[in-house]
């Protein structure tokens, strides 16, 4: 990726060695060296060029896959606001160098910075206040489509919750995106039955609960269509994630967002011996 002249993203955070990041105050703990195994190596972005390759994938899958409308600062790639407070979380293929995958995590002292999360926007999160200073955002996470497979996904995951180990964080909250697509034609009824069938089994307890502030309007829709969840919020819920309330409705991502939250402590102890640390 050529350097641009005068770059609209910049590294908030200074990066300092043994890969520490200061953050608001707080040192952040990065892994050094980057992790690599089965083809596929993981990494955290420590430069412009790093940061820019997720922004480009993130607009081949939500842009050009998706059909989101995206405002681009600079054509072809997805950046927000949010992007120069976040950490950003690569999965390359080791013999392309290809960015395949990503995460972007916000923490506690530069959500502070940023003024709030992405979550913020879509959802009234007061009830969170409690959790904040443990908790992190998650967001645009996305897989290269010729790579989803179990791999890609157990490395972010893996590589998350070394993150929220080794900075004592204990809570991850984000906004879960089902497509309103069905049979070719945008309808609210498949998020609206996903909704019900997550509601009906994992919700979370009533202290956490949060409200969208643009609503799906979900009671007014067919919740009875045989559909499955994404496999993102499969594997979440698997992972013991909890729902915190009733979808948000994107239209810039043509998406209705769920809001949820895991906490480390909630993860069956089945999965835990694929994640080192926890």
């Amino acid at each position: 990726m050529k350097e641009i002249p005068t770059p609209t993203f910049s590294l908030s955070p200074a990066i300092l060695p043994r890969g520490s990041l200061h953050q608001g105050g707080a040192t952040i703990s990065l892994p050094s060296t980057p992790v690599a195994r089965g083809g596929i190596r993981v990494s955290w972005a420590q430069h412009e060029d790093d940061v820019r390759a997720a922004q480009k994938l993130r607009f081949d899958v939500f842009a050009g896959e998706m059909g989101a409308q995206l405002a681009c600062k600079v054509p072809g790639h997805d950046i927000d606001v949010f992007d120069d407070y976040c950490e950003h979380l690569l999965v390359h293929d080791v013999l392309t160098e290809q960015v395949i995958g990503t995460y972007r995590v916000l923490t506690p002292a530069q959500a502070k910075r940023a003024g709030g999360t992405y979550s913020d926007t879509e959802f009234d999160l007061t009830r969170l206040r409690s959790i904040r200073s443990r908790m992190v955002e998650l967001g645009r996470s996305c897989v290269h489509p010729e790579h989803r497979h179990g791999g890609v996904i157990l490395a972010l995951w893996g590589a998350l919750f070394e993150f929220m180990n080794r900075n004592q964080l204990d809570t991850m909250i984000g906004c879960a995106s089902i497509p309103m697509l069905h049979n070719g034609m945008v309808s609210g009824d498949v998020a609206a039955s996903i909704w019900s069938q997550v509601s009906a089994s994992h919700m979370a307890s009533v202290e956490y609960h949060v409200r969208p502030r643009l609503p799906l309007p979900v009671e007014q829709l067919d919740r009875h269509l045989q559909v499955e969840p994404p496999a993102l919020i499969k594997g979440y819920l698997r992972l013991g994630a909890k729902v915190l309330g009733a979808p948000a409705w994107d239209p810039d991502f043509n998406s209705a967002d769920l809001p949820m939250m895991m906490r480390v402590a909630d993860m069956p102890a089945r999965y835990r011996k694929h994640f080192n640390g926890v």
